[in-house]
């Protein structure tokens, strides 16, 4: 294990190098905080010991600044002039463990391996949480795409509850995962459902859930989206195609927190941030009696535009790159290079599908092309879609 120890006391530096590097650890020595911080950023410790008490930069400082540059190694503070608060405040700010000299033995062997372990599982955590719900990029260098990042960067902290319009295939899922990635939320689930695709009759129980015997088919007790999104988030995929039975009953959940199972009389109390998204004019709906204006504003606090691709057409190159690896790397497929010609050529086509019917097409080039994808394939294998 790699060990960086930060202390002003050349005498208990010396001490510690020696008594770790006996048990197989690698050491490297820092005279005050600046010096350590600076070791600290440039490579990777697993373990930071470090004095509270230092010339330049003290133990306190050096903890805020380490948090602050995302350091990941386990840090033990020592001290001379311990006492309960400063332990306390140590901890609060982020120290594994504190100890007090003169320095014991065994109490500096157990707390580093227990440092070292909790370091080891915060890195595997990262590395299999990348592995399992890695999320697709949001491509692009519009200034459209520039602002849809900047709106996720400022709304996912919050708690706001976010409608997200535009037309199919432009990813609006996409922008909805990124929000719940970005929020406090992202270790809870992320619960979709898509109301245009579930029939009026099954709504309110694919919602809110159903008792045993609550209909002829219910079986068995069932949990509603709502319920399994506890805690996390739910994203009402097209909401503009819900019942107004199923509005209204959508709306009491978000004023009150609590759901009623179809079949029960027992209100169940669920903490959602709910997320909607839709392709149609939610303002035209409401004119027309289709959609409830009060349910409207409560999931309307923050309104994000997903544009067509036909309006930001310079994403398109990117895009197509991006297809391209992402298709051979998942679908082990040979990656085939596109030429910058052929790229020109796609960007003039009208797509109705946007980014969805871009996918579609760079993944028939890729299977019907061969070395490289030039100008005359795109001429064969897309345009006839199109024109």
């Amino acid at each position: 294990m790699k060990v960086l120890i930060i202390d002003d006391e050349k005498s208990i530096r010396n001490t510690l190098k020696e008594i770790l590097e006996f048990e197989g650890h690698e050491i490297s020595l820092a005279a005050d905080g600046v010096e350590g911080l600076s070791m600290a950023t440039a490579e990777s410790f697993d373990v930071i010991f470090s004095d509270i008490k230092m010339p330049n930069m003290d133990g306190m400082e050096l903890l805020d600044k380490l948090s602050e540059s995302n350091v990941e190694a386990s840090v033990i503070m020592i001290s001379g002039h311990g006492s309960i608060d400063s332990a306390v405040e140590c901890i609060k700010k982020g120290a594994f463990d504190f100890i007090q000299k003169p320095l014991d033995l065994n109490r500096i062997l157990i707390t580093l391996r227990n440092a070292t372990d909790r370091t080891n599982l915060v890195k595997e955590t990262k590395i299999l949480k990348k592995r399992v719900s890695k999320i697709p990029e949001i491509v692009g260098v519009s200034p459209a795409i520039s602002r849809i990042k900047d709106m996720i960067d400022r709304v996912a902290p919050t708690e706001a509850r976010v409608l997200i319009t535009g037309s199919n295939g432009t990813g609006k899922e996409l922008v909805a995962r990124w929000l719940h990635e970005k929020s406090s939320r992202n270790t809870m689930p992320f619960v979709e459902v898509n109301c245009a695709a579930i029939p009026g009759e099954l709504i309110e129980s694919e919602l809110f859930g159903h008792e045993k015997g609550a209909f002829t088919s219910a079986v068995k007790q069932h949990k509603g989206k709502f319920e399994q999104a506890d805690g996390g988030t739910l994203f009402l995929d097209e909401i503009g195609d819900m019942s107004l039975a199923a509005q209204a009953k959508v709306l009491r959940v978000l004023q009150e927190n609590k759901i009623t199972r179809v079949g029960s009389d027992k209100d169940i109390n669920v903490k959602v941030r709910v997320i909607a998204a839709t392709n149609k004019n939610l303002t035209e709906e409401i004119e027309k009696g289709s959609f409830r204006e009060d349910l409207y504003h409560r999931i309307s606090v923050i309104v994000i535009h997903v544009p067509p691709l036909t309006q930001r057409k310079e994403d398109i190159p990117m895009l197509t790159k991006y297809f391209l690896e992402q298709i051979s790397t998942e679908g082990g497929m040979p990656y085939r290079e596109i030429e910058e010609d052929a790229i020109e050529e796609l960007t003039t086509y009208k797509w109705t599908g946007n980014i969805r019917e871009l996918r579609n097409v760079v993944e028939r080039l890729m299977i019907l092309s061969n070395n490289k994808i030039t100008k005359d394939d795109v001429l064969d294998f897309a345009k006839p879609i199109f024109r």
